[in-house]
């Protein structure tokens, strides 16, 4: 599908490119410096689980790419994208429209008051499921990018995490559910936020490789859930692989879920 440029303002064209996912059936536009969209994105999209009619919030969405991935699987969600940053939320809205995705893009930071995210349509208890992808670099161990939006995009201070479970535990209806991807080294403090208000917790550690400590873990939890925890055997990127080989380019091809998108 064709994503015809745009003369969108604050939009330089020339630091753009236009980049293939889930196998070429998404294309996004996305700066070519800054922060980018890539494997994190498709994994947090193939672990969320949304049926059609569902209100689907992405936070922290930048060009779309989790919420636009999961929408091409799932026919039928009532998309919002929510992104602090005015410039990739025009680039959003652009991937959207280039895609043929229809989806309620705002410019929102997501720390904001509930009287904010009333304002742009979030009020409480009022959505299906929640994705997001944080900014995960802890801001007292690692230096802030000199480029302004992925210093927005990575760098996070010691509430921000507590402030994004915090806010989607807000919108969300009971029972409603949240899946998030952040650093494996900081999983006991998404757990520590996720013990006010969330249970049924179901938990996917990712590695580079399999030889290596996880890099990220993938975690859903439901709103007032009470189920046991479940801690799923983990996927490697890279090489050796605890996943079928197939089964890892299905995810990546966007038509295979992880388990935590299972019904």
């Amino acid at each position: 599908m064709n994503c015809d440029p745009t003369n969108s303002p604050g939009i330089d064209e020339a630091g753009l490119t236009e980049d293939a996912f889930l196998g070429g059936r998404l294309r996004l536009r996305q700066p070519r410096a800054g922060h980018r969209a890539g494997h994190d994105a498709v994994l947090l999209a193939a672990a969320t689980a949304a049926r059609a009619g569902d209100r689907v919030v992405d936070f922290g969405a930048g060009v779309g790419a989790a919420g636009l991935a999961l929408a091409s699987r799932v026919a039928g969600i009532d998309l919002k994208l929510v992104e602090i940053d005015p410039g990739l939320v025009q680039l959003a809205r652009d991937n959207a429209a280039a895609n043929g995705i229809k989806a309620d893009i705002v410019t929102l930071d997501v720390t904001s008051s509930a009287k904010t995210f009333a304002a742009a349509g979030l009020v409480p208890d009022s959505v299906d499921v929640v994705l997001m992808n944080p900014p995960f670099h802890d801001d007292r161990r690692h230096r802030a990018s000199p480029e302004e939006t992925r210093a927005l995009a990575h760098m996070a201070g010691p509430a921000t995490l507590e402030s994004w479970i915090s806010a989607a535990r807000r919108v969300l209806k009971s029972g409603g559910a949240l899946t998030l991807i952040w650093r494996a080294d900081g999983l006991a403090d998404a757990l520590a936020a996720l013990a006010h208000g969330f249970g049924s917790l179901q938990i996917l550690p990712v590695h580079g490789e399999a030889a290596k400590p996880a890099i990220r873990v993938l975690i859903r939890a439901v709103k007032g859930g009470r189920a046991p925890s479940r801690l799923y055997r983990s996927l490697v990127l890279n090489k050796e692989t605890t996943l079928p080989k197939m089964q890892l380019d299905d995810v990546m091809a966007g038509t295979g879920l992880l388990p935590l998108a299972a019904p």
